[in-house]
């Protein structure tokens, strides 16, 4: 089902809109995509005709020659933090503010998802500093709390632009999580600091076995391809409030190389520490972003 972003601000039923995208993705997978992290091997046991093939140790088989499957045994249900940039950059473009809409509503709908399954989650807001942090809880009343937070974040810009600090915002939540913890960053990643920080911290996300995914939030064809009408424009920088006046077309090329290499930086990075990167560009639909994702990993599951 394809929403319109401009939705959510015109019924403000953010919690509607994520159920619609979820009911889609559930008749699309078979199972959930997130099933499995949170549980350990525990024994064989005798493979009875009949049952699912899914769970058969075939290297027993090979040297038995007897078929047995694997008993798992949960050690905990999942535990979810998902960080949601909300600095300045977020709430480009200004007229419909695209980024953050997107992002609250895949958060909403990752949200749901959890919550079917009965695991714990809990969402942070981040600029230069963490705006909110909720506990992790597994209830639909902290999903319709988280919601209402999320619908509070669309539809109330900050009074004053912040700056994005991704590092900072990850050290934070690192020091807090404890035990082994899925961690989603929706982020521009336009870091004030060097890129190099904002690495750092996922990587001693990794070290410490956490799973990490990055859904790259951006408006690829102004913010990537620099697509602008060709006459001259000013250029504000929403964070900064700096101001340049410039005719695109005179460093279109130039931008469009800058963006390449921090592209290039930050899909490397993330290919080195194995951290699963989803490139989001805001105007597409929420489902083309996320269904493509959800099969990936279902089927490394399967």
């Amino acid at each position: 089902m394809n929403i319109n972003l401009e939705d959510i601000s015109i019924f403000k039923h953010l919690d509607l809109l994520a159920r619609k995208q979820v009911e889609g993705f559930i008749t699309g997978l078979h199972q959930s995509p997130f099933h499995g992290f949170s549980v350990e091997f525990a024994e064989h046991r005798i493979y009875n005709p009949g049952e699912s093939t899914r769970h058969i140790d075939w290297k027993v088989f090979a040297k038995t020659d007897r078929l047995y499957t694997k008993r798992y045994e949960e050690e905990t249900n999942l535990r979810c933090y998902v960080l949601m940039d909300v600095s300045g950059s977020m709430y480009y473009p200004q007229e419909n503010h695209l980024k953050i809409r997107f992002s609250a509503l895949a958060v909403a709908c990752l949200l749901q998802l959890f919550q079917k399954q009965r695991d714990a989650f809990g969402i942070a807001t981040f600029s230069d500093q963490i705006q909110f942090q909720s506990p992790l809880k597994s209830t639909g009343t902290h999903l319709n709390q988280l919601i209402s937070i999320l619908e509070n974040t669309v539809t109330h810009p900050p009074v004053h632009s912040t700056q994005t600090v991704v590092s900072k915002a990850i050290q934070n939540i690192a020091d807090q999580i404890g035990r082994r913890a899925m961690v989603i960053v929706f982020s521009d990643m336009f870091e004030q600091e060097n890129i190099e920080e904002v690495f750092l911290a996922l990587r001693n996300l990794k070290h410490n076995k956490h799973e990490v995914l990055v859904f790259h939030t951006i408006d690829k064809s102004t913010e990537f391809d620099f697509a602008f009408e060709n006459r001259p424009y000013e250029f504000i920088d929403i964070e900064t409030k700096e101001k340049v006046k410039l005719h695109p077309i005179q460093i279109r090329q130039q931008y469009q190389e800058k963006m390449k290499q921090l592209m290039f930086d930050i899909y490397e990075k993330c290919a080195q520490y194995k951290i699963d990167l989803i490139e989001c560009d805001v105007r597409k639909p929420v489902d083309q972003v996320l269904m493509p994702y959800l099969v990936k990993r279902t089927k490394m599951l399967v």
